[in-house]
Parts: C-alpha cells; sequence; structure tokens
C-alpha cells in the first residue's frame, strides 16, 4: 500500500513546523486530519516517524530519513506539473554560477541536478566564492549569478536579488540540556551557558549584530567554520547554538541527537537567494535559471520577494 500525496503534504507540514497545531493551519485542515495521515503512514511504515513531545513533534531517525525522500518526491511533482514559458531545449549557453560555502552545501545541489534535467543544453559552470567576492564578480560580470544570503548582501545599488528562502533561526542543543525544560527561552538563559561560535559565511558577524541589541553576549568558547564540528559539539553538550533551520540536522556524525527550540526574542532569519547585476543584460539562459529556481523553492516556503 502507498502513500497519498496528501498523507505526504501532511507529514511534511509536520516535519517543518514542529507542531500539529501549526501544520494544521498551514494545510487549513483539522488537526485530527493531520494526526490520522500521520498514523496511517506509521503504520504503512511500521515505525515511528515522530517523538511526540509536550512541546511539540520532534522526527525519529526514521522520521528524517522519510523526510528526504518525502520532499524529494513532492519537488519531483511540482516541476512535473509546472509549464514553462519556452521550450527548454532551445534555451542554450553557459551560465557562471557562483555561491557562497553554506549555501552550497545545505541549499543549492538538488536545484542544480533538476535544472540541468529540465535545460540540457545548458552548461552550468559553478564557482565557491565569499560575499565580497561574489558581489565584486556580479558587478564585474565574473558571474552572471549567485546563490548567497541575501541577508547579508551588501551593494545594493548595483546588485538586484530574488528571496528564495528565508530560514528562520533557533537554539540547537543536545537532548540532555537542562535548558529544555523551559516553557521559554531568552537570550539571557542562553548567555549562561558554554556556546559555539559558527564563523563560515560572516555567521559569527550575524550573531554579534542581533546580540549587541540585548544586554547579553554569548559565552562563546570555541570558534570554527564547520557546520559539522558545531552540530557533535552541540549533540555531545559542549555547548549550545543559535543557527538555522537550512543547516540543521537532528543527528550528529555520531549518532548523537541535537534538538532545537524557539526563542522568545526576536532573532532574525537567514535569507538565502539569488543575485545579479542591476547594469547587465540577463541571456535567455540566465532568465531561465532565475525562473527556474523561483518556481522550484517558492511553492514549498511560500516566500519570495524581489528587489
Amino acid at each position: 500500500m502507498l502513500p497519498t500525496m496528501k498523507q505526504i503534504r501532511y507529514f511534511i507540514a509536520t516535519a517543518d513546523s514542529g507542531q500539529v497545531s501549526q501544520a494544521a493551519n498551514a494545510m487549513h485542515v483539522s488537526q485530527s486530519a493531520i494526526t490520522t495521515a500521520i498514523k496511517q503512514l506509521e503504520e504503512m511504515l511500521n515505525v515511528n516517524l515522530f517523538v511526540r513531545q509536550p512541546h511539540g513533534m520532534l522526527l525519529t531517525y526514521e522520521g528524517n530519513q522519510f523526510y528526504q525522500h518525502a520532499t524529494h518526491i513532492v519537488k519531483e511533482l511540482e516541476e512535473a506539473m509546472l509549464l514553462s514559458h519556452r521550450s527548454a531545449n532551445q534555451v542554450e549557453g553557459t551560465i557562471t554560477v557562483a555561491m557562497s560555502y553554506t549555501v552550497a552545501g545545505y541549499f543549492v545541489p538538488p536545484y542544480l541536478t533538476r535544472f540541468q534535467r529540465s535545460y540540457p543544453n545548458v552548461n552550468l559552470k559553478l564557482v565557491e566564492a565569499t560575499r565580497g567576492d561574489i558581489e565584486e564578480g556580479v558587478v564585474s560580470g565574473e558571474f552572471d549569478v549567485a546563490f548567497m544570503l541575501t541577508s547579508n548582501l551588501i551593494n545594493q545599488e548595483d546588485i538586484s536579488f530574488q528571496t528564495l528562502l528565508s530560514s528562520q533561526r533557533r537554539l540547537w542543543l543536545s537532548s540532555s540540556h537542562p535548558l529544555l525544560e523551559n516553557k521559554m527561552v531568552t537570550f539571557h538563559d542562553v548567555a549562561q551557558y558554554p556556546y559555539i561560535m559558527l564563523t563560515v559565511d560572516e555567521a559569527s558577524n550575524t550573531a554579534l549584530r542581533y546580540w549587541n541589541q540585548t544586554p547579553y553576549q554569548p559565552n562563546t568558547i570555541f570558534r570554527t567554520s564547520s557546520v559539522e564540528s558545531v552540530r557533535s559539539l552541540v549533540a555531545n553538550d559542549y555547548g549550545i547554538t543559535i543557527l538555522s533551520d537550512m543547516v540543521y540536522r537532528p543527528w550528529s556524525l555520531e549518532g548523537r541527537r541535537v534538538e532545537v527550540r524557539p526563542l522568545a526574542d526576536h532573532v532574525p532569519p537567514m535569507d538565502v537567494g539569488l543575485v545579479w547585476s542591476r547594469k547587465r543584460e540577463r541571456s535567455d539562459a540566465v532568465t531561465a535559471f532565475c525562473e527556474f529556481m523561483e518556481l522550484s523553492v517558492t511553492p514549498d516556503n511560500g516566500f519570495s520577494q524581489r528587489y
């Protein structure tokens, strides 16, 4: 017996929000419809997809594995339903696409694969670069288009951007951390514990910007450019951190769980998207690439802003 797309979408909505009530609101159905769909999926698979906790629904290891496949299925179906304004086979050329480290590792790869299948006559030349180099390269014409954290973009006078995903930042902590018992977690609470600071893609600069708007400072005991190092240290209860949902994975490499909790204080989201030069005309290939990314990403998260 195979699951229905409705069951899969209800499961994904619950996994993304961590709350049956929020999933029900997002899908415009009753909470019982969500719980019934999840129960039916678990019976089909003969596994528990979630751990039910007072504060929400957490994916199990098996649930996380199923989530990866489920989101892939939904994306493939959405792409199959898209009607292109141009014949994909008639679009050809070479596009130089730059991307920052975090975006390259946690966001871009599946979309590049799907674009290449849809536009076989477009050659993608991929380059990893820092935010500063991306901005310079887009303006100079070295890069036709780039993926980056648009929330970090500085040169908005010469560069246009389109935000594809707005990823919330939440507190990461181990499954035995005492802050899990708090109904509300604040910056004051976080400042009382050892903090692991991620530095890649200017993450530490961003973190200090929102920390500096509070009376508190993180008790940073280790700085690293490796997300996996942060994940492992947090999972092993060496410290806590605040990072975006885009880079979150519930399991460290050694199989220990990383929990997440929202903060009561305001933490800005991490915006991810495309940038290109305001002063250079986009080729048909670049236009097709940007349109494809917008259509592929936004149906799932409902967030797109163009400037």
